[in-house]
């Protein structure tokens, strides 16, 4: 009997069909990048204070006071939400008094911006927030929009694997790139913010659903050690410079509706892509359908310039292991002992804070010093080394340390942000793009390490339930966020101490480097404080538990 990996192997690692399905499918994330954070800037919300109208009758003096004065980060400046009641300076401007000299302005009645706000253009023309004014009493409005969004994620992460399990990677892939790029068009004619809301829920079941296909295709289209590849470095890094872009495409566009319309455009790149990118022959061969897959492995082998075999596909001998009758598990079995029990608790709280972190830290770009563009930028530069330093510490080094060192410093950096004096703005800038680098590669290696302590019968479940816990945390981030409002280092504090909290938590996992990955409940290994002698012959080599594809098909989840 012989497996896929064993009847392709004649096609090599790297010819040019796999390099043509590597590119081409981390090129389809580079949207993703951009769109998954474009809330940054289309909720950018701009220095505002109270409209006075035109016609009330103020002299300029008392127009210039008609807004009092609150401390925000310990200085005095004009006030967003309140305004002096009008009425009562009209009657002092008509007495011809004056503001401060004749009228203690403290003393006056205050009331809130009943005639809208003035807001500032220095830095956006337009956003969804001075569109539909989501400021003062509608400012939780903001945050609220981010979370939908991921709220649609979080749906589509339940949606994407049994759509693509049902009707192929490729058709659902190109589906929900279409549903990402149709639903974000129509963002674009948004006529109020309710509207604009339940579209971008919609992007977020496409964007996710779209991501989790492409990730599925190429573990299961690429071999071995490509594969390692494409997960940890391909999709990420390709990621990350669609992130890149971002920034620079709000740079240029200050307007909402257009930034939207440019960023949704690229998508339709996509589109020729149908007839390049082939459908998984691994799933072709799960449905049956096996001279559709050899077609597609003929193909392979002529672009890599390869004479196949006459028969590559033998129903009768190749290794169905979809076939094989197993033991139905359930979410259930994720409580089922102790030590399982411990495991699922500890990578739900893990994966929940590292979310929080991550998305909390992206999101909060605006409300750092300096340029917003150049801020954005940086963020999303500082997760290329992220990405590269954590694949070199999963080949290298145990997972616990590795995820500890890197949880300890991005969170212990967050909490020296407050010790930084004001006038240093730059270490500040730096010391968050440094909690970034140490929350991303924590965010890239948790995925290998959940996967592993795992066993094989509920390695998708265990996952699935820590990627939902993810989603959660990244739901309640726009919120970790909103608190700066309030106190500018409150969203750091609390960012800072979870991590750091994570980080001691990651320390009593189980360390899964060098082990061989369990299939069973009984084999999985025991959190630190319960028994445990691994017996001197269960050691493996740990690049070959980073090549088994299960690990990374179920991570997609």
């Amino acid at each position: 009997m012989r497996d896929y990996e064993e009847v392709t192997a004649f096609l090599g690692e790297w010819g040019r069909f796999q390099r043509l399905v590597f590119f081409l499918l981390s090129a389809s994330i580079v949207p993703n990048g951009f769109n998954g954070l474009s809330i940054v800037f289309l909720a950018g919300t701009p220095e505002h204070r109270c409209a006075v109208p035109r016609g009330a009758n103020l002299s300029g003096e008392w127009r210039n006071a008609s807004i009092p004065l609150e401390l925000r980060g310990g200085r005095a400046v004009p006030s967003r939400c309140r305004r002096y009641r009008l009425a009562a300076l009209a009657n002092f401007s008509a007495l011809g008094l004056r503001p401060g000299s004749d009228v203690e302005l403290g003393s006056l009645e205050q009331e809130p911006c009943l005639d809208g706000w003035e807001y500032s253009r220095d830095v956006y023309r337009s956003t969804i927030v001075t569109e539909w004014n989501l400021v003062c009493d509608n400012d939780w409005k903001g945050p609220l929009s981010t979370s939908l969004f991921f709220v649609g994620v979080l749906l589509g992460s339940f949606l994407s694997g049994q759509l693509s399990d049902k009707f192929g990677r490729k058709k659902v892939l190109f589906a929900t790139l279409a549903m990402q790029t149709g639903f974000s068009f129509i963002q674009v004619f948004s006529t109020s913010w309710e509207m604009f809301s339940v579209f971008f829920v919609l992007v977020g079941m496409g964007q996710i659903s779209n991501y989790v296909a492409a990730f599925v295709l190429g573990t299961e289209i690429l071999g071995k050690s490509i594969r390692v590849l494409f997960c940890t470095l391909g999709v990420c890094i390709f990621y990350a410079f669609g992130y890149m872009l971002l920034p620079l495409f709000a740079y240029f566009i200050r307007d909402w509706r257009m930034l939207l319309l440019a960023l949704t455009l690229p998508g339709l790149l996509c589109i020729p892509l149908w007839w390049v990118i082939p459908e998984s022959p691994r799933w072709l061969i799960s449905q049956g359908r096996f001279q559709e897959a050899e077609d597609i492995i003929q193909k392979a082998a002529k672009t890599n310039g390869i004479t196949a075999p006459d028969v590559i596909l033998d129903p009768s001998e190749l290794q169905d292991l979809n076939s094989q009758k197993q033991q139905t598990y359930t979410i259930l079995d994720l409580m089922k002992t102790r030590n399982i029990l411990t495991i699922t608790i500890m990578s739900v709280i893990l994966w929940m804070i590292i979310s929080v972190g991550y998305f909390g830290l992206s999101l909060d770009t605006p409300n750092l010093h300096g340029d917003v563009y150049v801020n954005c930028f940086l963020s999303a530069v500082i997760e290329v080394p992220a990405y590269i330093i954590s694949w070199l510490l999963l080949r290298n080094l145990p997972r616990r340390y590795s995820m500890a060192a890197a949880l300890f410093l991005g969170g212990c950096v967050l909490l020296f942000i407050q010790l930084v004096p004001s006038h240093i703005r730059a270490l500040s800038i730096l010391l968050v793009m440094l909690g970034k680098f140490g929350i991303t590669s924590a965010f890239s290696m948790v995925y290998v390490y959940t996967a592993e302590l795992y066993p094989t019968v509920v390695r998708n479940m265990g996952v699935g339930a820590s990627s939902m816990a993810s989603r959660l945390g990244s739901i309640l981030s726009p919120y970790f966020v909103y608190l700066g409002a309030y106190d500018r280092f409150l969203p750091y504090i609390l960012m800072g101490s979870l991590t750091v909290l994570s980080g001691i938590l990651t320390l009593f996992l189980p360390e899964s480097y060098g082990m061989p990955l369990p299939d069973t409940i009984e084999q999985m290994l025991l959190v630190k404080g319960l028994e445990y002698r691994p017996a001197s012959s269960s050691t493996r080599d740990s690049k070959e538990e980073e090549e088994n594809p299960e690990i990374f098909k179920s991570t997609a989840f």
